[in-house]
């Protein structure tokens, strides 16, 4: 069954900070949900594997709790809210990622996205599984099994439709900033008969990203002129004021819904504040949900 389901990301802390820290976040969670008037309402939580090969961050890489470590302590004071996480393959093999597998299942992750290396490593790296392999090797074990899809990406299409015949059942987008999903999808609709789910991820701008450039190395493609305009989307964001970057940032959540809606795949809503949440984020959220929500 879908996810169907409003999922707030959050990145596991440095290890230094200590089980207080992972408690305090917890409680600011509620009260910006409170705060902006949408208590109840996240479903799940969506927690990135961090790995040391990721060392060309713009933000130093330093140790990080597990997800499983770091779900464990949070999910006592988030009643009610489930997991995600994105689970990095390429590095157990397949005795080794069963297992990790069936801890996470234990702790009560509904849902693993499968990735392979990072950027700074080449396809094939890695003595495990591949995510592709994983796929269709784990389906019995991993109910709901994901993969990344980048909609500007050179050969998208085939890949996510290869995807989906391994045995993906939603595929979480690269954060958006362009409707570019909604050409993806019609294209993918009209030359397929796969209907995954699709996780719309959407991600909040602040000020300090003009300086550190996080967002911008995330959705970085150097060459992909889709990219180059996204990456200047948030650049504008990052320099408006709150009230324009939250009307800039709901209208093009309201362009992508419209555009994705009716075209046959199952929706969530997937928010990101990549340095961190705070109530200009939960504002823009609220009004997203006010337009439409998965729930």
């Amino acid at each position: 069954m879908p996810l169907n389901t409003i999922a707030l990301e959050l990145v596991p802390p440095n290890l230094d900070r200590g089980p207080d820290h992972v408690r305090d976040e917890a409680r600011k969670i509620l009260e910006l949900s409170t705060t902006a008037g949408i208590s109840g309402r996240i479903g799940h939580v969506m927690l990135p594997g961090m790995i040391e090969e990721d060392g060309d961050r713009p933000v130093e890489m330093l140790p990080k709790m597990d997800v499983l470590d770091y779900w464990t302590a949070l999910r006592a004071d988030l009643a009610g809210v489930r997991g995600l996480c994105t689970q990095v393959t390429a590095f157990h093999d397949e005795t080794a990622l069963r297992t990790r597998l069936t801890d996470l299942n234990t702790v009560g992750f509904d849902g693993m996205i499968f990735v392979g290396v990072p950027r700074t490593m080449n396809d094939g790296d890695g003595h495990g599984v591949a995510p592709a392999d994983a796929l269709s090797k784990f389906d019995g074990l991993v109910a709901n099994r994901g993969v990344i899809l980048i909609p500007t990406r050179e050969g998208e299409q085939g890949r996510f439709d290869f995807k989906c015949t391994k045995g993906a059942t939603f595929g979480m987008t690269q954060l958006l900033y362009s409707d570019a999903i909604v050409d993806f999808l019609r294209v993918f609709a009209k030359a397929t008969e796969h209907r995954p789910e699709i996780l719309l991820s959407f991600g909040f701008v602040p000020k300090i990203e003009s300086r550190v450039g996080l967002i911008d190395w995330l959705i970085r493609d150097p060459g992909n002129e889709a990219v180059a305009a996204e990456q200047a989307f948030v650049r504008r964001l990052a320099a408006s004021d709150s009230a324009t970057k939250r009307v800039l940032l709901v209208d093009l959540y309201k362009k992508v819904i419209d555009g994705v809606v009716g075209l046959g795949f199952p929706l969530s809503l997937h928010f990101e504040a990549p340095y961190g949440v705070s109530a200009p984020a939960f504002d823009t959220l609220a009004e997203m949900l006010a337009y439409w929500s998965p729930r």
